[in-house]
């Protein structure tokens, strides 16, 4: 599909009204618990789906939030629109996920170092072999300093995106990967990363452990509003 205009069909924002880095939680809500908690003088640039969108500022920078909703073609979409019709430069997604290595913990942070992935999604990109879907270095980097800063505890290293959240046989599917050092699960960074690989872009992935298997999971309010300590990092790259 060519389309090079604002507003886009998934967001009614015009071009300059969304800042050059973006945080993107999955939950709309929480794009909006962040907007009115850290930023000065929000506004709102999108309610289209109730994929809520702010801009505002944040130690006198303009920095954007917003929603990207939950598995790849979702984050595919508004993440492509991002990077190719609005100019945005950095895109960070601040998201939940579940624990596969035994040591990760409820509430751990993980740095998304890479991202593998059982999904098609690289397929659109008709490469001649498998890509490997990464973090941006400068991105990583910016990020364990602001953790190490504020003395909030990360773990860097490989995670997962898959396509299927009930699977069938997912001790077999996690045992896998286990077997391979990825820490944990998620939905999107892979879909993201190949995004802003392909827009000559820079994304991230950060995620805070919100299910293990034997614990009692998070629910949709702490995830929405806990999950601070990953926020704060984040702004701390804007």
């Amino acid at each position: 599909m060519s389309h090079t205009s604002t507003p886009t069909l998934h967001n009614t924002a015009k071009l300059g009204d969304i800042a050059k880095t973006v945080l993107m939680p999955g939950d709309p809500l929480r794009a909006k618990f962040i907007a009115e908690k850290f930023l000065d003088n929000p506004v709102c640039f999108n309610t289209v789906r109730n994929m809520l969108g702010y801009t505002g500022t944040y130690n006198g920078k303009p920095v954007s939030v917003m929603g990207h909703g939950m598995g790849m073609p979702s984050v595919g979409i508004y993440t492509y629109e991002l990077f190719n019709f609005y100019d945005v430069d950095n895109i960070i997604r601040i998201g939940s996920s579940g624990a596969i290595q035994p040591d990760v913990k409820m509430r751990d942070i993980i740095i998304g170092m890479g991202a593998c992935t059982d999904s098609g999604y690289a397929k659109s990109f008709e490469l001649p072999g498998t890509f490997c879907p990464v973090a941006s270095y400068d991105l990583i980097e910016k990020a364990v300093d602001a953790a190490e800063s504020r003395g909030i505890p990360v773990r860097v290293g490989n995670i997962i995106s898959g396509d299927v959240f009930y699977c069938d046989n997912a001790d077999k599917h996690d045992n896998g990967w286990i077997k391979m050092g990825v820490l944990a699960s998620e939905m999107e960074a892979a879909a993201l990363y190949m995004n802003a690989a392909r827009a000559g872009k820079n994304a991230l992935c950060m995620i805070t452990i919100s299910d293990k298997p034997g614990d009692t999971p998070t629910t949709a309010e702490e995830r929405e509003k806990t999950f601070t300590g990953m926020m704060e990092i984040a702004l701390a790259l804007v």
